[in-house]
């Protein structure tokens, strides 16, 4: 047990707190435990979560708990009813979800890599994130979803992309993307008691990442985002994996005298423009790290709306860092190349305050 002396970076009130240094991926696991204990109508569906039965004993088998682990050891000591182990057919069993859902229970869905989305796209924007609106509000879907996105593990271009834009840009689909333990712990536990489908994306660089978890039970708002850093001279803008990026940079940045106020934003649909606006109006700079390819991504966005909503509080153009307009290669040159990094980060900083 230790204790928590510094300010939480979601805000002050936090000096004092009790808890751990925790592996990401295991907060994770520990969170849809603590879910399943306190609400019966959680239940876990997905590709290799478990596997079948003992053929000696009839006890159930994990399976590894899946390719990541993220659920080991939950089938048995909840059982295969609730960890529902499906065939590879993403549309039926996000479908399968949707109609437990509609029905009062509270899926909890593993697809596997981010880049399945797309096989389960219908039954996400047809149904999932329709069926309250077409209802009139007679029904409740209250689904979450999860995946791994993200480059720099050597999975190569079908199971490497970020396009969680792609999943904002549904109305009625909630997406949040946590960046550490203490923020997967605390968005995992809202989604999952949110009464509207939520897509949770997990990079898969954060997974063996270790952090600061408070003891106590705790939900951080859907729509927030959170500073991690002061300062007065840019606003660096992470999501997810490119919120460490952008505390890299800043840490690089110091040691040149250039302060940077750093923010994650850790939910992409609805998103906290209050905060960008907030810390760009003191800044009077923003870069946006993104490891999303550019066209019509969540750096577009949010670059809309500090171009339409503070446009006379910047000294410079928004300017975006992001992945280019490419798939992800697997050669591990050209992956590194192709995420965002400190370094270009600081650059495009040092480039826009004339710092070069």
């Amino acid at each position: 047990m230790t204790t928590h002396n510094k300010i939480n970076p979601l805000g002050p009130g936090y000096e004092g707190v009790t808890g751990k240094d925790l592996r990401f991926r295991d907060v994770f696991r520990d969170t849809l435990r603590a879910e399943m204990n306190r609400d019966q109508d959680v239940f876990l569906m997905g590709e290799d979560i478990s596997g079948g039965f003992d053929r000696d004993t009839k006890e159930p088998l994990d399976a590894w708990g899946g390719p990541f682990a993220a659920t080991k050891g939950l089938v048995q000591e909840f059982g295969p009813e609730r960890i529902r182990d499906a065939p590879i057919s993403e549309a039926g069993f996000v479908g399968a979800a949707v109609g437990a859902a509609l029905t009062g229970l509270r899926p909890v869905v593993d697809l596997m890599y981010f880049d399945f989305v797309t096989v389960a796209y219908d039954q996400l924007l047809s149904n999932a994130a329709k069926s309250r609106y077409m209802f009139g509000g007679q029904t409740r879907v209250p689904m979450t979803l999860f995946a791994r996105s993200g480059a720099g593990t050597g999975h190569a271009a079908q199971h490497s992309e970020s396009f969680y834009s792609m999943l904002a840009h549904i109305p009625g689909l909630k997406v949040v993307v946590p960046s550490d333990p203490y923020s997967v712990k605390g968005l995992l536990a809202a989604a999952i008691r949110d009464d509207d489908p939520v897509f949770l994306v997990n990079d898969k660089k954060l997974i063996n990442l270790t952090g600061f978890v408070p003891d106590e039970d705790y939900v951080i708002e859907l729509g927030k985002g959170r500073y991690m850093q002061r300062g007065d001279d840019v606003t660096l803008v992470g999501m997810s994996y490119t919120s460490i990026v952008c505390e890299q940079a800043a840490a690089q940045l110091a040691d040149a005298g250039i302060k940077a106020d750093v923010i994650d934003m850790m939910s992409l649909s609805p998103f906290d423009e209050d905060i960008l606006l907030e810390s760009v109006q003191k800044t009077n700079n923003v870069v946006i790290v993104d490891e999303d390819t550019p066209r019509a991504s969540m750096a577009s966005e949010f670059a809309a709306v500090i171009a339409d909503k503070a446009f006379d509080y910047l000294d410079a153009p928004v300017k975006r860092v992001t992945g280019p307009h490419s798939p992800v290669p697997y050669n591990k040159g050209l992956e590194n190349a192709f995420m965002p990094q400190p370094e270009d980060v600081v650059g495009t900083v040092r480039n826009m305050l004339g710092r070069d």
